[in-house]
């Protein structure tokens, strides 16, 4: 089965859905979609009982028919349309090594080994997870030693130093400081919230450190024990109020639950793309026919014409129910909030070999239309509601058997240590797998992504005598070794997916080992045009130099062939490992991908990273190395529809800061003429039209009144609280005059050169505070390009699944950047072994 390793984390957040709404109606592997653009974790921390019910009817599916588990199910808001994309080898040409050099790089070596911890501080030997690329858990890496060196976080006051002001700790009160004296002796529990706190530290401090522990076991199973508490089932469906109709013909219908079910799946996404695609419409109306059979409307209209259908007073029903939980206040949320964290709390759990481990994707997602990603054949159609009969769940031998939280029993209930899934079932519309897995964070999770890095990393012994060898075999007499290389050459330079077979039912996409002839195009002298659909239906558009013999090869390869022929029609995939495993074991396609993408991040970094410069100039110089990675990887995104929007914003909020500029400039005039002469102080600010001004002057006075309404409203709440007589509303307008006043002076001062403060500053105070906004504005605007240059690139695939971390790490260290700035809160939970890799290490 293929991994979730290519999947953005972002896609694989878990959400519950509404009962009524329609839900994204797709999952990968570790979780469903929610159809956002990115989520809260994607962003860097430093920015940032009932009546059963009725099941649809069930699509024949033949028995046979589940196939490996792909990511086409992911939904289109996270995909980008057909697009050319930028060449690899013109961006990379740039820089003074190519990607067919970097075997040739120095490579550092990981740092000391340590002694295994007492085993005291263990209770049961860690069980290993090995990639799905590995064919044993041999070659497993040894334990690493954990770095004394701390990578900066901005809550860690005690880690190392690395850039920008230094955190100082807070200070205790002498009342404090007494009381510690005089508790010196005698210990007591802490009640305290700082003790609650420090106690939740400890805990912290505690957690299972599965990276430094001693991996004894024999490569087969991974856990020992296994408890947990099943998955949840959505709520069940729940008919809308009875003026509630969609019409057809210009007539009301009155359909059962079962059909109106799925009537209010596409009534909830009319104003959506998907709604004016016709596949989706042609997909949706097939299966809604097939129910409607099955559940025909109670007045007997008889629905034939999808064209005929209207769906608004469903679609405008669900609206004012989201505007109305839009409206309620922030308690309201809280509270229901509250009450779905608590019934939730044990699914989020489970405890292996004795530890508790947090569980990934513990809801099962919701019945729905099937979206797809890209031009998938099966959009639209019908998926249904998964239910206890369709799950098997795997747990402990002697532990209890959780019950589903609906009526039902389960498929089947399996012991099986050899695997780490929890639950899984077969989604009707592609015939998929589907499965519950740990959270990113666990041990299992960690020890697959550190054993696939080192996989990758292992490569480099090998990867010289590979190329040496497919470049020799160019030239191969037979055909099929001349057709592996050739196919070899294009995976290591450009990157690409080996490609496997697909269904007639499948999207159409393509990889290396599964290109046609229409797909390559040759252009004299030694030019060669990709152009396909990958992964995902992202289209693959390259034009790349190849080397002579590559390019004969293919004119070779394409002769006495039509378009739709494969280009390597005596090469598949299988065949392709089963070679790559003659060199190194475990050696699969996906790990020279894994291996071109960190050793071509590692090059761009140590090349690119400026030594004397500002952390933000750090950072574009991080993202642009990332970006190196995403192009090459192909991991292309349409424009965010909010870009241009988001650009808008943040060209406001530079020219607000460039006005804070100009006012600090015009006191220091009318504090001294000397300063006008200065070059520093001389230019004017050119993109501060008089209108922007005035318009901008308004909306602070508007902000400053809103604050002080909001502060009089609060302070007087608090005091009817506290059993005082509320303020007079003269307070408010007398403090709403003096803002009104304040700024009828700022606008005497428009145009004059002239101006002052409410409170008087020395010209020193003022100086600096000029500097200062000197370099933010510097550090906004290099913010702003870095925005602009990502805007059609995806940088968080590779971030999560192809570039080894401790890259990051160790750059963070070695050139003072707070790691927060680049890992949000889930990838630094996802990868806290990396954490602790040397300033010196490479990959």
């Amino acid at each position: 089965m293929s991994s979730d390793e290519d999947t953005p984390l972002g896609t694989l957040a878990s959400t519950s859905g509404s009962k009524h709404v329609a839900t994204n109606g797709n999952s990968s592997l570790n979780g469903f979609a929610d159809g956002s653009s990115m989520s809260e974790d994607e962003m860097p921390l430093s920015q940032v009982s009932v009546q059963a019910p009725v099941r649809p009817l069930r699509r024949k599916r033949d028995a046979g028919d589940a196939s490996d588990s792909s990511d086409d199910d992911i939904p289109l808001a996270s995909s980008s349309p057909a697009k050319p994309t930028v060449s690899v080898t013109t961006q990379v040409a740039t820089t003074p090594k190519t990607i067919s050099d970097q075997s040739k790089q120095t490579n550092g070596k990981a740092k000391g080994k340590v002694k295994a911890p007492p085993k005291k501080r263990i209770k049961r030997e860690p069980k290993s997870e090995a990639p799905e690329s590995s064919a044993s858990e041999d070659e497993r890496p040894p334990p690493k030693k954990r770095s004394r060196t701390k990578v900066k976080t901005e809550n860690n006051v005690d880690g190392a130093i690395l850039g920008g002001e230094e955190t100082k700790p807070k200070r205790r009160s002498a009342a404090k400081k007494e009381a510690k004296k005089e508790d010196s002796g005698t210990p007591r529990p802490n009640h305290s919230k700082k003790g609650e706190e420090n106690d939740e530290a400890e805990e912290e401090e505690e957690k299972y450190r599965w990276w430094e522990a001693q991996q004894e076991n024999d490569g087969e199973e991974k856990w020992q024990t296994l408890e947990h508490s099943g998955v949840i089932f959505p709520p069940p469906y729940e008919p809308l109020p009875s003026h509630v109709k969609m019409v057809y013909k210009g007539k009301e219908v009155d359909l059962p639950p079962e059909s109106e079910e799925v009537a209010g799946f596409y009534g909830a996404m009319l104003e959506t793309d998907h709604a004016k695609d016709k596949t989706f419409n042609k997909n949706f109306f097939e299966d809604w026919l097939k129910v409607l059979k099955e559940y025909p409307p109670r007045n007997g209209i008889k629905i034939t014409d999808f064209d005929l259908c209207d769906f608004r007073p469903m679609y405008e029903y669900f609206e004012a129910e989201k505007a109305k939980k839009k409206a309620l206040s922030a308690a309201e949320k809280k509270e229901l909030k509250k009450q779905k964290d608590a019934m939730e709390e044990k699914y989020t759990y489970c405890v292996l070999d004795g530890r508790k481990e947090k569980v990934g994707n513990f809801r099962v997602e919701p019945p729905g239309l099937f979206r797809g990603r890209g031009d998938h054949p099966k959009k639209g159609a019908l998926k249904f509601r998964v239910r206890p009969e369709d799950i098997t769940l795997n747990i402990g031998e002697g532990v209890p058997i959780p019950v589903p939280n609906m009526s039902g029993n389960w498929k089947a209930v399996v012991h099986d240590k050899t695997v780490t899934w929890l639950a899984n079932w077969v989604e009707n519309v592609n015939g998929n797998y589907k499965y519950v897995f740990l959270a990113a964070g666990s041990s299992l999770k960690g020890q697959s992504d550190m054993s696939k890095f080192e996989k990758a990393r292992e490569l480099k012994k090998y990867v010289d005598r590979i190329r040496l060898d497919y470049t020799a075999d160019l030239k191969n007499k037979v055909m099929a070794d001349r057709q592996r290389a050739t196919a070899m050459y294009f995976i290591d330079r450009l990157a690409l997916r080996a490609g496997n077979e697909k269904g007639e039912d499948e999207a159409d996409t393509v990889g290396c080992c599964s290109l046609r002839c229409e797909h390559v195009t040759l252009e004299a002298p030694n030019f060669i045009i990709f152009d396909f659909l990958g992964k995902d239906s992202i289209r693959y558009y390259n034009r790349v130099p190849v080397d002579a013999q590559v390019f004969k090869n293919i004119r070779l390869f394409k002769e006495n062939k039509g378009d739709n022929d494969n280009l390597f029609d005596r090469v598949n995939t299988t065949h392709l490992n089963k070679h790559l495993q003659s060199y190194m074991k475990g050696l699969t396609a996906k790990v020279f991908r894994t291996y071109n993408a960190s050793i071509t991040f590692q090059q761009q970094l140590d090349e690119g990273t400026p030594k004397d410069a500002t952390t933000q100039e750090k950072l574009n110089a991080y993202n642009h190395a990332n970006r190196m990675v995403a192009i090459l990887c192909n991991h292309q995104r349409s424009v965010p529809k909010t870009h241009e929007q988001s650009m808008g914003k943040m060209r406001d909020r530079l020219r607000a800061l460039k006005y804070d500029h100009m006012k600090l400039r015009h006191v220091l005039f009318n504090l001294d003429s000397k300063y006008q002469k200065m070059k520093q102080y001389a230019d004017d600010e050119s993109d501060l039209d008089d209108e922007w001004i005035v318009e901008h002057e308004e909306s602070l006075k508007k902000k400053e009144i809103e604050k002080v309404e909001k502060k009089f409203a609060k302070d007087n709440e608090k005091s009817v609280e506290e059993g005082n007589k509320p303020q007079d509303e003269s307070v408010l307008r007398e403090k709403i005059a003096a803002i009104e006043v304040e700024f009828k002076r700022i606008a005497k001062e428009r145009g004059t050169g002239r101006a002052s403060l409410k409170r008087e500053r020395p010209a020193e105070r003022i100086e600096e505070s000029i500097q200062k906004l000197d370099e933010k504005i510097k550090t906004f605007k290099l913010q702003m390009d870095d925005r602009e240059a990502g805007k059609e690139v995806a940088l968080g695939t590779s971030k999560i699944n192809y570039l080894d971390p401790r890259i990051t790490a160790a750059w963070c260290k070695i050139h003072n950047v707070p790691i927060e700035k680049i890992f949000s809160k889930t990838l630094l939970t996802k990868f806290p072994w990396a954490m602790e890799a040397e300033s010196d290490w490479k990959f």
